[in-house]
Order: C-alpha cells, then structure tokens, then sequence
C-alpha cells in the first residue's frame, strides 16, 4: 500500500492554517474516513450524503461522486453512511465501510462503474485498512474487535480485541480506524477508551500507544479519538476529535505534541469542529477530515 511509505522528518512542522481542498461549499455533509492516492487525489466518505466523493488536486470546486450517491438504501448502487474508505491499486477499486448497511463493498474505479459488489456482510464496520500482502482489516465497532480477511473470505481471522467491551489490554471499546503497518501491527483508535492501541502480529493484548489515561485535553490524553496515520519511523498521528486537534507521538513517548489544531471549537483556517479522517500524502502534507464544518482541509508539511 502506497500510505505506507510516507517519510515524514522527526522535527517536521506544519503550516497552521489549513486551505479548504474539498467541501465547505455544500458537496459534503459529515465527512468521516478518507484516503489520498500517489497524486493527491483525495477520496472521502462522504457519510451523511451516503456516497463516496473524489477531488482531483487543485480541482477544490467539483466533487466527483465515485460510489452511491443514489439515496440511502442497500441496493448495490446504493449506500448507506459509509465511514471509511481504501484504495485498492492491485484492482484499481475502492473498499468501503458501507456501515449503515453492515456490510464492506467494493466498487471499481473504471469509468461507467454503476454498482459495488459485496465483500463481508453482517458486520458493523467502521474502520478499514489493508496490508503489503493485500489482506483487509476491518473495525467491527459493534463487536469491540478487528478481523483480517483474505480478499473473497467470508469471515476473517480475528486480530484484536473479541474480548467484550471494556478497559483491558486484551479489549477495546468502539474499535474505529486502523492502520497496519509493514509487519502487520495493527494501530487502532480505541474510541471510548481514549486511547491508541497497537496489537503486534499475533498478539493476544495489545499496548497503549498514545493517551489511555481518561478523557481530557493534557498532552498525556485524548478524548475520543478518530482517525489515525503512522510513518515510517513509528511516529503516530490522531485526530483527537473532541479535543478539535491533530496530536503527533513518537514511539515509546509518554505524551504526544499538537501539530495543527487545539485553537477551540470553530470554522477558521486554524480550527476544526470536531476532526474525523486523517491521512498525508507522499509528500508529507496532512489531510484532515473536519467533520462538523463538512469540509477536508490540507495543512501543508514546512
């Protein structure tokens, strides 16, 4: 996967006023989960408009509808508040956490694609990730667990949590997005415990990585967090949706830094209303989901 090869210096920084790149003109109603491809083309779940949207770079007027966009239904031109959102290269589609209809679909990028097929159903998705070796992770927030799956394979093989919900290093609680990085460690943001864990390739509990520590605002917590990115030094990056702030952590750290955000609640260029999606693009530059001002905003790497 292309997200795993972002090098990003350990003493980067970026700008603190993000530019609008997608949405905050009515094309978006809730953005959640969204992905960056090799040319900055961004893809977003657009949730409450029960579609998949698509900027190219520098094209910050049109929106182009990828997937649904026909109402909420489960038909298979449909979907119904799709959370997240991943490029598959191999088959040129996109996998989507088709939510609201508990179930992951896939829809083919090629031009005249009217309709998706389905990959797992009865599941209630959430948060999607796939590896180098092209197996697919799935948040299933329901459960309070993750299960990787072969492409075509019906029911996975579980990977975290599966445990109940609750506090322990063997649980989560609200499982939502993933990353797995080249070893098949798998980051996931465990939103009602306020933390981040990371469950090492067949581990049987994970570790807390950022936060952990209760719901608050100290650099040593989060509260509710959402989207998550690592690099390849280990450097994790959250959005740390209810504290309107996109938090750094460097391995093994004790407390993350803030690299854009924590200016209150709002719609200004250095503010968000609660941040969802996170990713970067090759080039390091930080793409947040900005949920509650239905807008993507780009914070360019200095």
């Amino acid at each position: 996967m292309f997200s795993l090869l972002v090098n990003i210096p350990a003493n980067a920084k970026w700008s603190q006023n993000g530019v609008t790149i997608a949405g905050g003109n009515g094309q978006l109603y809730y953005p959640h989960g969204l992905v960056v491809d090799d040319d900055q083309t961004v893809v977003i779940a657009d949730t409450e408009n029960n579609r998949i949207m698509q900027w190219k770079n520098g094209d910050t007027t049109n929106g182009q509808v990828v997937a649904g966009g026909k109402g909420a239904g489960n038909e298979f031109n449909q979907l119904n508040q799709p959370t997240d959102v991943l490029i598959d290269k191999e088959t040129d589609s996109l996998i989507i956490c088709d939510q609201g209809n508990q179930r992951v679909v896939r829809w083919s990028r090629r031009s005249g694609t009217t309709q998706g097929e389905m990959l797992i159903d009865n599941i209630r998705c959430w948060g999607l990730a796939m590896d180098e070796q092209r197996y697919l992770y799935v948040s299933d927030w329901k459960k309070s667990e993750v299960r990787r799956y072969q492409l075509g394979e019906k029911n996975g093989t579980l990977v975290a949590g599966g445990n109940g919900d609750g506090g322990e290093l063997s649980q989560l609680n609200f499982p939502a997005y993933l990353f797995v990085d080249w070893q098949q460690n798998v980051y996931i943001s465990d939103r009602n415990n306020h933390r981040v864990m990371k469950w090492d390739k067949g581990a049987k509990e994970g570790i807390v990585v950022a936060g952990g520590q209760g719901a608050g605002s100290a650099w040593t917590q989060l509260y509710h967090p959402k989207g998550l990115f690592v690099d390849t030094l280990g450097t994790l990056y959250v959005a740390d949706q209810e504290n309107h702030r996109v938090m750094r952590w460097t391995q093994g750290a004790k407390e993350g830094t803030v690299i854009v955000g924590e200016n209150g609640r709002g719609a200004g260029a250095n503010q968000f209303n609660y941040p969802f999606g996170l990713s970067f693009d090759r080039h390091g530059n930080l793409y947040v989901a900005d949920w509650g001002n239905n807008r993507v905003q780009r914070f360019s790497i200095g």
